[in-house]
């Protein structure tokens, strides 16, 4: 069996040095950690990791922390089993299971819940996951996680657990951006631009202006290479198929014609006073910064709650939640109605 790696290309100092990271902890049974901007390739280096490991041949699973809600996504990693909830009529597999012998890609790994984040620390630490439902199983997995965000200082602030963190970060591959590495957008042009004109079913690619590649190398690629990447094949679809690209369209947005933005929100009221007795009150004057986010959090809840008669599902809206987010927060909080109020 072949495996082809993950196309990677630059060659800029900081990007091979990279790779050569990758290399060099590709081949460990340890977890490993990808950081970088959006658009970086981390998704890609963890690919990489996978096939220059031990585990080339066995299961490569992926999953993105921050696409599910907590709910579906511990069933989605861990399982469930037959009647565990509402609508589970029969035994799921969970990824974790999927990728036994293999490796598991959790990709935004900083959204997953610490309900989640604990499941998960069970899981690197001892090989073990608990299927919604009860069910335990044993697995082979390494661990890949990835995000763009600051993962010591999430876990210092309480919002990642430091144990997970200890445990999945044996080691820390940290990609370059692409403002550090600009030798490399010259030949990245090059070949998404190949890639377009081949899709486009053109005969030949005429290449860049100098001016055209003076603009690509001055702009600063917030994006990354998935921001170039765009940018170069929009342009080169523009183009005239005979004649070098001239004109970089950067902003796909920009027009006389695009309607003006909108005012800026006004400020968010003042939370309710809440009274001494009220179930959601928290000492602020004494307690420390946590205290006092804590307890605003539980007074917007109530408020909202009883402004919208207790209706969840109009509450969660009103508050820019999914229905499954409010809940949990309710449940943190000790607001979720009893059975007897009829409210839900």
């Amino acid at each position: 069996m072949s495996v082809t790696l993950p196309s990677l290309l630059g060659e800029s100092p900081a990007f091979q040095a990279a790779l050569a990271h990758v290399s060099r902890v590709a081949p460990l049974e340890r977890p490993v950690l990808v950081i970088g901007e959006r658009g970086t390739g981390k998704e890609l280096v963890a690919a990489r990791l996978h096939y220059l490991s031990r585990r080339w041949d066995r299961p490569f699973v992926k999953v993105n922390c921050a696409a599910l809600p907590e709910s579906l996504l511990d069933s989605e990693l861990f399982g469930h089993e037959a009647g565990a909830f509402t609508g589970a009529t029969r035994r799921q597999v969970g990824r974790i299971e999927q990728a036994d012998g293999g490796t598991l890609f959790l990709d935004e790994i900083a959204t997953a819940s610490p309900a989640v984040q604990e499941k998960l620390l069970r899981a690197v630490e001892y090989g073990e996951i608990e299927r919604v439902g009860g069910r335990t199983a044993t697995v082979d997995v390494r661990v890949i996680g990835a995000t763009n965000a600051d993962l010591p200082a999430l876990a210092a602030a309480g919002r990642f657990r430091a144990d997970l963190l200890d445990r999945l970060a044996f080691d820390v591959v940290t990609l370059p951006p692409l403002r550090a590495r600009p030798d490399d957008i010259p030949p990245l042009a090059d070949h998404f631009a190949l890639g377009m004109v081949r899709e486009l079913e053109r005969p030949l690619f005429p290449g860049f202006t100098a001016d055209a590649l003076a603009r690509l190398c001055a702009h600063d690629w917030p994006g990354n290479v998935r921001e170039l990447r765009n940018a170069v094949e929009r342009s080169v679809a523009a183009a005239d198929p005979d004649a070098a690209v001239d004109h970089i369209i950067l902003d796909p947005f920009r027009s006389p014609w695009r309607p003006a933005s909108p005012p800026s929100a006004t400020p968010p009221s003042p939370a309710p006073d809440v009274d001494d007795t009220s179930p959601v009150a928290a000492p602020i004057v004494d307690g420390g910064i946590l205290d006092q986010v804590r307890a605003f959090e539980a007074a917007r809840l109530r408020e909202a709650l009883e402004r919208h008669r207790f209706n969840q599902r109009q509450t969660a809206q009103s508050l820019g939640l999914g229905y499954h987010q409010l809940r949990g927060m309710l449940k943190k909080h000790g607001l979720i109605p009893s059975p007897q109020d009829g409210r839900g």
